[in-house]
Order: structure tokens, then C-alpha cells, then sequence
């Protein structure tokens, strides 16, 4: 099937990007001179710009220009996505190596946070992410047993969490609850995700939970600080003075 024609000037100007033709922080050239050199209208070059600039290649500034985005993976702190399906989202290969996956008891930490029973069965699935075959993530995922009996029996290092609780066992993640920081990355993180320690990361740690309120998942993630950013929408007033004062002030993100 022939691609739309925005479709093949999104793909020729992303191939400019991917082959370093157009380096990070370069201006592309006008919507004038693009439709001039593709021979299309200037409806059609927003349109291919848009589609760039929603997978996160390209940020336009109003009045200044477009510009070729730096090498950062941008992540919204707005929703709750998966971590595969944001990276897909933008055009990213997204794969997972499996560190460890096993069955542990809950220790006085996970009993809280998951709500269960000190010594309670508690599934671990600790995996380093890559994005387009480079290390970018490494997730630390902790999950009650007593809902996902069965759950290891799946291949995480090809198949979203995510996918799978809402899929096999009815357990769609809602919302979340989550906190983000820095913070210098061990000898062995490092050594995982190719960084010379010592080296910063990212680090968040998300309570993820049902509609009905019910805790799936505990997260502790560790980014590289060199190749994510994260943004989110803010508004000048909140809906109770204490709203922005809460134990973990952002919601939504990314995957398991």
C-alpha cells in the first residue's frame, strides 16, 4: 500500500534526522521552502511536521521556526501509558532483557505499599529496557501474586505488563500515584546501562492501581538522565490549597 504523501515527506525528513544530515537543534527549512521542494501544498507539510513533531523528532517554535529536537526521549508525566506503548508511540524499537523474575515473600515495605500481608507471595520482574537497541531504562516491577497467578508463564522480554494484566487477568491499570527524582546510579545500574559511574539518573517509583482503587503494581525505575526528558501541562490554580503537597505530586507515566 502507497504511505499518504505526508506520510513520505515525514519519512524523508526523518531519515535527514536519523542519518545526521539534520543534526540536534538544527532549523528545518520553511514550510514554504519544503512545499517548494517537495512540490506539495503547505497543508500537507504541517501536516507531515505534526505527525514528527508527536513522535518527539521535531519541536516547532511559533514565529522562530522548527527545529530538530535534541537526543532526549521525551516521556509525559500526564498519563499513564505503558513504556513500550509511549516509546512505539514515537517511532522507537522498544526491547527488554530480563534481569530477574521470580516469586518473593512481601518484607514490611511491599506489604504496605501493596496492601497485603506481611510474607504474602509478591511477584518481581526486574528488566533493563532498550530503546532502539541501547540501554535506556532499568524497571524494578513488584506485583501482588494472589490477582496474576500464572503471570511469569509469559515472555516480558517481548510482551508488555501492561498488556497482559488488563488482557489475562482483568486488571487494567487506572491511575497512578508517583514521585521522581535524582539520584547517582550504583556501580551495577551503571555498568547495566552503559554509563560511566559515577553517573545521575532518573528515578521514579509509581504505585499503579485499578478503577476500583486497588493497588496492581509498585514500580521503582531508574532512567538515564542523558536520554530522557519529561514534561508535563501545568495550570496556575489547583482544585484545594494542599493539592500540590501531596506524598507523590505527579501523576501518570510509563510502563512495566
Amino acid at each position: 500500500m502507497t504511505k499518504a504523501l505526508y506520510q513520505q515527506i515525514a519519512d524523508s525528513i526523518l531519515e535527514q534526522i536519523q542519518t545526521g544530515a539534520l543534526e540536534p537543534g538544527a532549523r528545518l527549512p520553511s514550510e514554504h521552502d519544503l512545499s517548494e521542494q517537495h512540490g506539495v501544498g503547505r497543508n500537507t507539510i504541517r501536516h507531515a511536521l505534526s505527525e514528527l513533531a508527536a513522535k518527539g523528532y521535531v519541536e516547532s517554535v511559533q514565529g522562530v521556526g522548527t527545529f530538530v529536537t535534541e537526543t532526549l526521549f521525551p516521556k509525559t508525566v500526564e498519563f499513564l501509558y505503558g513504556f513500550s506503548q509511549e516509546m512505539a508511540q514515537r517511532g522507537k524499537t522498544v526491547g527488554s532483557q530480563i534481569l530477574e523474575a521470580k516469586i518473593i515473600t512481601a518484607d514490611p515495605f511491599l506489604a504496605r505499599i501493596l496492601r497485603v500481608q506481611l510474607g504474602a507471595e509478591v511477584v518481581f520482574l526486574n528488566r533493563l529496557r532498550l530503546v532502539d537497541g541501547k540501554p535506556a531504562a532499568i524497571e524494578r516491577a513488584y506485583l501482588p501474586h494472589n490477582f496474576c497467578h500464572g503471570i511469569l508463564e509469559h515472555d516480558f522480554s517481548k510482551e508488555s505488563l501492561y498488556d497482559v494484566l488488563a488482557a489475562r487477568f482483568n486488571m487494567k491499570p487506572d491511575h497512578a500515584e508517583q514521585e521522581i527524582g535524582a539520584e547517582i546510579a550504583t556501580p551495577q545500574v551503571a555498568e547495566l546501562m552503559d554509563l560511566e559511574y559515577p553517573a545521575p539518573v532518573l528515578v521514579i517509583r509509581r504505585e499503579t492501581r485499578t478503577a476500583e482503587g486497588r493497588v496492581i503494581e509498585y514500580v521503582e525505575s531508574e532512567f538515564r538522565a542523558d536520554r530522557f526528558r519529561f514534561y508535563t501541562n501545568l495550570k496556575a490554580t489547583a482544585s484545594s490549597p494542599g493539592a500540590v503537597f501531596q506524598r507523590f505530586p505527579i501523576e501518570g507515566l510509563q510502563e512495566s
